[in-house]
């Protein structure tokens, strides 16, 4: 088959050796992730690969314009606007792993969509990502991140109340409602289950690390290894989070990545550690005397905190996001910063000074990865660039202090409305993929708003 230059640098060479290196295999999932962070694509047979990886495949643009239901949402201007055309989708390199525990054995590769002369295709997260990390790389700066996943491992059936209720241990079926907080007993209920999410770990080349009882019945934390390069950061967070709820499932389990799924409980965060390179690969966060913060990380506090009222809604998605911002509750209320204080938005933390790093913690792990770094990345260009004085440390508690603080909003609706109008999200984004997420959140917001929930039942049924 002729092949066609691959714009997002792939070659047919990874895929014919990878071919060879696994005979066992039979299908390969293909995915691209939409603006929600949901995985969308095909499963496609092994005799398909090298026509993929040859001539791409194609896919609808609508494929882009989707809500979390994975309707079309036809304010993004993807759908009918343009006919609903198709695109042309190609795999990125280096993505292209076997699945762990498989039946019949199967691989995975990511994708991005591209226009069919090869431009990337602006309403696709990861491009707007990309657009960020070039736009450092021309400034001589090169950003290293990792995320941290939290997640909860759920029954299947609902407790007696009709709410979701804890996984019981897979290994011997054990319960408990406990906050189990930096239990190690507690973890060892749930090895044969993180055996197994290791080892997808490790076929997809993720280094996953350290694992975690959180502080809530059945949460868990799942550190990963610092990443050079920033977009794998982001793809490490995306794999991970299938390999977590398909091993959780193989296990008879589910894996919850909702923000909240316990009000009287902490909620899901992905806190985004991140430090910034120059081209001698010295970090520039780095200050001379210990505690005495150089300008470059301040002015970066300063461009996170002064934007990050507007970018909320990239923080928090959601309708069940907002839920998980409550005092004292481990998910920071206002854009304070500080050192060694988990109270806080943006938060230095202590440790070896060599590895100076910000970690950004409004994001709830049910945001979109991509998305939450492209924002962050242009949020510290921006302090940069305008050399933002980030205000006072908060040394105390942060929920109560940052009074003087720029405003975020306080729920759904208003994200969406301050998002919408924000000049900063659309440089952030790009302009394409700025109307394409907030078009979606405005469809997402229509449909909660219009449904009646148990909550109305139980409040107002027989009362008003």
């Amino acid at each position: 088959m002729p092949q066609s230059t691959s714009p997002s640098g792939s070659t047919p060479t990874e895929a014919e050796a990878f071919l060879a290196a696994h005979p066992e295999i039979e299908a390969i999932d293909i995915v691209l992730h939409d603006s929600n962070g949901i995985g969308r694509g095909k499963i496609i047979r092994r005799h398909e690969l090298m026509s993929f990886f040859n001539s791409g495949r194609h896919l609808p643009i609508s494929i882009l314009g989707l809500d979390i239901c994975g309707e079309d949402v036809h304010e993004t201007g993807l759908i009918w606007d343009q006919g609903d055309g198709d695109l042309r989708a190609w795999p990125i390199p280096g993505t292209l792993v076997p699945l762990h525990n498989t039946t019949p054995p199967r691989a995975e590769v990511l994708m991005s969509l591209y226009d069919l002369n090869g431009q990337p295709m602006t309403s696709d997260p990861r491009h707007a990502l990309q657009r960020q990390v070039d736009a450092m790389a021309a400034e001589g700066l090169y950003p290293s991140a990792a995320f941290e996943l939290e997640f909860f491992l759920m029954s299947n059936e609902r407790g007696p109340d009709g709410r979701v209720q804890p996984a019981r241990d897979v290994l011997d079926g054990r319960a408990s409602h406990k906050t189990e907080v930096y239990s190690v007993d507690h973890l060892h209920g749930m090895l044969p289950l993180f055996s197994d999410i290791y080892k997808g770990a490790e076929l997809a080349g993720i280094k996953a690390e350290t694992m975690i009882s959180e502080y809530a019945p059945g949460q868990y934390e799942l550190t990963l290894h610092y990443r050079t390069d920033v977009m794998q950061a982001a793809d490490d967070l995306m794999r991970l989070k299938r390999i977590v709820r398909a091993q959780a499932r193989a296990h008879g389990v589910t894996a919850c990545f909702m923000a909240k799924p316990n009000e009287d409980y902490a909620g899901s965060g992905m806190h985004l550690h991140v430090s910034m390179m120059d081209k001698a690969g010295t970090n520039v966060f780095v200050e001379a005397v210990e505690g005495a913060y150089n300008d470059t990380i301040l002015h970066a506090l300063g461009g996170l905190r002064a934007t990050m009222g507007e970018s909320m809604l990239i923080f928090a998605p959601h309708a069940n996001s907002w839920r998980r911002f409550a005092s004292q509750s481990y998910a920071p209320v206002s854009p304070t910063w500080g050192v060694n204080n988990r109270s806080v938005a943006l938060r230095i933390p202590a440790g070896d000074l060599r590895a100076r790093r910000i970690e950004h913690r409004p994001a709830g792990v049910d945001a979109n990865p991509y998305l939450v770094a492209a924002t962050v990345l242009a949020a510290i260009r921006h302090g940069l660039a305008n050399r933002i004085d980030p205000g006072p440390e908060t040394t105390g508690n942060g929920y109560e202090a940052g009074q003087d603080a720029p405003a975020i909003p306080v729920d759904w609706r208003s994200a969406i409305d301050a998002a919408k109008a924000s000049n900063f999200l659309k440089t952030a984004l790009g302009e394409d993929m700025h109307r394409t997420f907030t078009a979606i959140k405005a469809a997402e917001y229509a449909r909660v708003m219009r449904t009646v929930s148990e909550v109305d039942y139980d409040l107002y049924l027989h009362t008003v």
